[in-house]
């Protein structure tokens, strides 16, 4: 049994204090802290706000020797129990590492919870106890012996497990409801006076029934049961014996991390439904509360594709270094076509919101020279050093596994329904139950699609995730009674490049986009645009009153304290801009019959 005990040291600090009894430990001991978290790709070295890292047997200390970044060893005499004690540096208000102050904790293992090597497969315990008056504990974690705010012992099955489940602290919000026969607890921490709770609870029970449906309508085929029901749930179950929401509120900021029976969920205050005024029919939800609902669903789907259905390379994670896999388009891109079709689905949108939603991913697609650069296999190979660190060349060189992703889910559903053989839920069902809920290769995917499409879908592949063409949507949703329409671009997007405008720092240049006519006229990112062709503009639209397409211009620019005057022709093609979907007006019945059963499944 392998125990941590998690303290506060000092909140004003943010400092948790973390004690690890080792009950047998080896007489070399490691130990070591992840270096990743999994969900988020990108080396966080979490060791770096580790301190005081001190050990002791029967009360006299130990030497430690720091063997690396991450990794200490201690010398022990005799088996009796090794306490390691250490302190860890918390002021991080994502949902991937740590945070502590006098109102809120917050903490994922892979940020606090040394790894004790060769005692992985061992049970785990985590204590909270010593908390503040009033503070609460919100966790996943399997309850061992806990009181009515949650403190107490809670225990994992090896250290996988302990990892996985986030814990929530301080004064929250928590609210119930049963999905599928399950519980589900939500947590909402630093939520405004008027939130609505009640409203919450009702939409995200929404979420979690379809989805649940969706993956377990069927009984899994015998390929899948042998040995699996019982870890991960038995056909029409979840594959969890109770669910979690952890959701953090602040001013800005979005994002969410998957477990396997929970997810972190961090967003705006506003985006929150508040109570209104007076009873409504029918509570309208806003651009800002669909996002959070699309942000629910995404993270919730995640637990059946990429939780357990994961790539090969996942069966067992290394925390100490990157983990590879060209598959992110499939985990992430895939589970980005189904959040916002959920909302669809399951009655929280309407069908013009939906397709607003689709267009604003395609618009952000095309709007990326990258896409012709880079495949997804590519960018989910490269997450590790390009996704998480974006800079303005990003556009240039990338395409987000994310986007393009869940636009190939898009075109792969739409080419199999058409073609009268299936879908992409069946494709994506018949993974889980030939895998067992387990990990799975690009080469399972390709027979999937084969399976339910009787055809193989080798040439879409290629194309689509391992080369950089462009999909056929347009042609694809007109199929299905959806027109693809583009709108006039401005004229940011006929040069080719973005920018930030505001009172006080003018027009600042974010982004030169590859090949446009801001980078032929030599533009740089930093620049601030002030004048074309004489005229002083504080509005970058305002220019096209000054200037003509295919006649040549000056543009005057303040670059790194001098003026600079650049030559500047605007393109004469108009086009590149966001695109507008819209079911079409007067499509056959057949055509809407196929709209119908895409979009209601």
């Amino acid at each position: 049994m392998i125990t941590y005990r998690i303290e506060i040291a000092d909140a004003h600090a943010h400092l948790f204090r973390v004690t690890v009894t080792i009950a047998r430990p080896a007489p070399e001991q490691r130990l070591s802290l992840p270096v990743w978290i999994p969900g988020s790709y990108l080396v966080r070295e979490f060791a770096r706000h580790l301190s005081a890292l001190s050990a002791t047997q029967n009360g006299a200390e130990r030497p430690v020797q720091q063997l690396d970044k991450a990794s200490w060893q201690v010398r022990c005499e005799g088996r009796s129990a090794l306490v390691v004690s250490y302190l860890v540096y918390a002021f991080d208000t994502s949902v991937r590492a740590a945070f502590l102050d006098a109102n809120r904790g917050f903490f994922n293992g892979t940020g606090l919870c040394l790894r004790v090597e060769g005692s992985e497969a061992l049970p785990q315990r985590l204590e909270l106890r010593a908390l503040p008056a009033g503070w609460q504990v919100g966790t996943a974690l399997r309850p061992l012996k806990v009181n009515a705010d949650g403190r107490g012992t809670y225990e994992a099955a090896d250290y996988d497990e302990l990892v996985d489940h986030p814990v929530e602290l301080g004064r929250f919000w928590r609210g119930h409801f049963s999905a599928g026969g399950v519980p589900h607890e939500y947590v909402v921490a630093g939520a405004l006076p008027d939130f609505d709770g009640e409203r919450l609870l009702a939409d995200a029970k929404r979420i979690c029934e379809a989805q649940i449906a969706f993956w377990h309508a069927d009984p899994p085929s015998q390929a899948g049961k042998a040995g699996k029901n019982a870890r991960r749930g038995k056909a029409g179950k979840p594959p969890f014996e109770r669910y979690v929401f952890l959701h953090n509120l602040v001013e800005d900021g979005h994002g969410g991390l998957e477990h396997r029976a929970s997810t972190a969920l961090i967003s705006p205050r506003r985006d929150m439904p508040a109570r209104p005024a007076k009873p409504q029919a029918k509570p309208d939800t806003s651009d800002g509360h669909a996002n959070l609902l699309g942000l629910i669903s995404h993270e919730y789907f995640h637990t059946w594709n990429v939780k357990r259905l994961r790539p090969a390379e996942f069966a067992r994670y290394d925390y100490t270094q990157e983990n590879y896999t060209e598959l992110l388009w499939f985990f992430e891109g895939f589970t980005s076509y189904y959040d916002d079709l959920f909302l669809l689905r399951s009655g929280l949108i309407d069908r013009a919101r939906y397709l607003k939603l689709l267009a604003r991913t395609a618009s952000g697609m095309l709007a990326s020279p990258g896409r012709r650069v880079q495949s997804v296999a590519q960018s989910s190979f490269d997450t590790w050093v390009k996704y998480y660190r974006a800079d303005e060349n990003t556009p240039n060189a990338t395409i987000s596994y994310y986007t393009k992703g869940s636009l190939i889910a898009l075109a792969l559903d739409l080419t199999l329904r058409r073609e009268g053989k299936g879908t992409l839920d069946a494709v994506m069902r018949r993974l889980w139950a030939v895998s067992g809920g387990g990990p799975i290769t690009e080469a399972d995917i390709a027979a999937a699609l084969e399976h339910v499409g009787s055809r193989s879908f080798g040439a879409e592949l290629t194309s689509w995730v391992h080369g950089t063409d462009d999909l056929p949507l347009a042609a694809l949703l007109a199929e299905f009674g959806v027109a693809w329409t583009v709108d006039v671009p401005t004229l940011a997007q006929r040069l080719g490049l973005r920018v930030a405008e505001s009172a006080l720092t003018g027009i600042k240049v974010s982004h030169v986009l590859r090949g446009g006519a801001a980078e032929r006229a030599g533009l740089s990112v930093g620049d601030e645009l002030l004048a074309l062709n004489g005229w002083r503009v504080r509005r970058l639209e305002d220019g096209l009153r000054v200037i003509r397409p295919g006649v040549a211009a000056t543009l005057l620019v303040a670059r790194d304290q001098r003026v600079v005057s650049l030559p500047l022709t605007l393109p004469a093609d108009a086009s590149g801009g966001v695109i507008s979907l819209a079911a079409s007006a007067g499509a056959a019945e057949p055509t809407l019959a196929l709209q119908e059963a895409w979009l209601t499944a």
